[in-house]
């Protein structure tokens, strides 16, 4: 008993030196996911014949994925960066696996996942600068140095290039995510350094959603059918709209965005989120395969789940660093 008392009494004082926007978003988050849970299990009762399988694998994985995001924001900086750096790791496998397949490729993708725990080592690090050049410059450079140097040139622009976009949207583009939690409490941060990511998850995937929910219902006219034939205008405006609301109206709980900032914030920040989503589906339909993986069942592959957050994250960190921020 005693030990039961005392693991609870840290928990709560582990809970209670936590800034209660954090805890209150994230609350929010299992309340929804508690109320699609509730109806999850309704709906077989109330149309039955009908399957709704999916829906309750989806509705499972969401429970994993949030336990394991929030507990990460929870533990701090490193554990948050330790799981996005799996994250990136299981994103850039996905397309490797399915982009780059042949045996000459082998010593390119083994420095692919070199530069992941060097771009990653510089989080850690708190490099800042070097984790901005990294892959962009000398990883654009050194690696197709690398092709060329062991002999390699039968579809080698080709191969570069795949290498290149795959360390760029699988590790620089979503290790900005972990990057925020370096913003020192001098910033004056309403909900932390994890209040800025938490709301940067729950606007890319709240952006989905609406976009999803709103193309169900009233998607009419199709926007990119060659791409993605499910896409709609009226799925995509009504997901902008009611994202860029969401931004302009919460923003300010959990980051210090105001005015002319949250503005921008709010109008680019959905259109980027598409933006993921159609070219990565362009890229899977280019290879020929509906998801990238099934590692998380109802949703497909982690990049299925991450390709908004490939654009996401970039573009909100810099327009932080732009409007808010003076670490970076």
């Amino acid at each position: 008993m005693d030990l039961i008392g005392d693991l609870t009494g840290h928990a709560v004082r582990f809970l209670a030196a936590q800034p209660r926007p954090l805890l209150a978003g994230l609350a929010g988050v299992v309340i929804l996911l508690g109320v699609a849970s509730a109806i999850a299990a309704v709906l077989p009762r109330l149309k039955p014949g009908q399957s709704y399988e999916e829906l309750r694998l989806r509705i499972v994985s969401w429970w994993g994925m949030v336990a394991l995001l929030a507990g990460a924001l929870l533990l701090g900086w490193q554990a948050t960066t330790a799981v996005f750096a799996f994250i990136s790791f299981l994103a850039l496998r996905e397309f490797l696996s399915l982009a780059v397949r042949r045996r000459e490729d082998r010593p390119a993708i083994l420095a692919a996942y070199l530069c992941l725990l060097a771009a990653y080592g510089f989080i850690f690090a708190d490099r800042y600068m070097f984790y901005l050049v990294f892959i962009p410059v000398w990883v654009f450079l050194g690696l197709p140095a690398l092709m060329a140097l062991i002999g390699q040139t039968k579809g080698y622009l080709a191969s570069a290039a795949t290498f290149h976009w795959g360390l760029v949207t699988c590790v620089y583009n979503l290790g900005f995510v972990a990057f925020l939690m370096r913003v020192p409490e001098t910033e004056h941060l309403p909900a932390g350094a994890a209040g800025l990511v938490f709301f940067l998850l729950l606007a890319t995937e709240f952006n989905d959603v609406a976009q999803y929910v709103w193309g169900k219902l009233f998607g009419r006219r199709k926007i990119l059918p060659s791409v993605s034939p499910n896409k709609t205008w009226e799925g995509f405006l009504g997901g902008w709209i009611t994202t860029a609301a969401l931004i302009w109206f919460v923003g300010p709980v959990f980051t210090p965005l105001t005015g002319h900032g949250l503005l921008v914030v709010a109008l680019v920040l959905p259109a980027a989120g598409f933006a993921g989503d159609v070219t990565m589906s362009a890229i899977k339909r280019d290879i020929g395969v509906k998801d990238t993986s099934h590692a998380i069942p109802g949703h497909g592959g982690v990049l299925d789940r991450a390709d908004s957050l490939t654009f996401t994250a970039p573009l909100y960190f810099h327009l932080m660093a732009l409007f808010a921020l003076d670490r970076f």
